[in-house]
Formats: C-alpha cells, sequence, structure tokens
C-alpha cells in the first residue's frame, strides 16, 4: 500500500478506479470520529455519522470537519 500524504491519518484504502480516498461509512458512531480526530461533534456520541451529516446538511465528513 502506497503511503499517504503527511497530514493524513492513518492508512485509508482508495478507489481502484479513480484512486480516491473511499468515503466514511455512513453507518460509524459519532463516539468512533471523536476518538479518532480527538475533537467533539455536536449532537451525541450514539448518532451515526450519517445522522449528524444529514442534520448539519453536509455531503461528507471532510464537510463536517471543517464547520
Amino acid at each position: 500500500m502506497a503511503k499517504d500524504a503527511p497530514k493524513m491519518k492513518g492508512l485509508r484504502p482508495r478507489d481502484r478506479s479513480s484512486g480516491r480516498l473511499r468515503r466514511k461509512r455512513e453507518d460509524t458512531k459519532v463516539k468512533t470520529l471523536q476518538k479518532k480526530y480527538r475533537r467533539r461533534f455536536g449532537g451525541h456520541a450514539s448518532w451515526q455519522l450519517g445522522t449528524l451529516l444529514r442534520k448539519w446538511r453536509k455531503p461528507s465528513l471532510k464537510k463536517a470537519i471543517k464547520r
């Protein structure tokens, strides 16, 4: 597996056709994201990522983090 950019957190799989990083699954718990990114997200830790993105009206985790 190729090394990722220095600021990226860990090795993440890429889409074979385009080479882009794959999207984070929407059923990932917010609590897991809080631990990984070491920051608090609004809402409950028991929410899923999909719920958080819909409530914030954001298309992706990247856009939600920049909020």
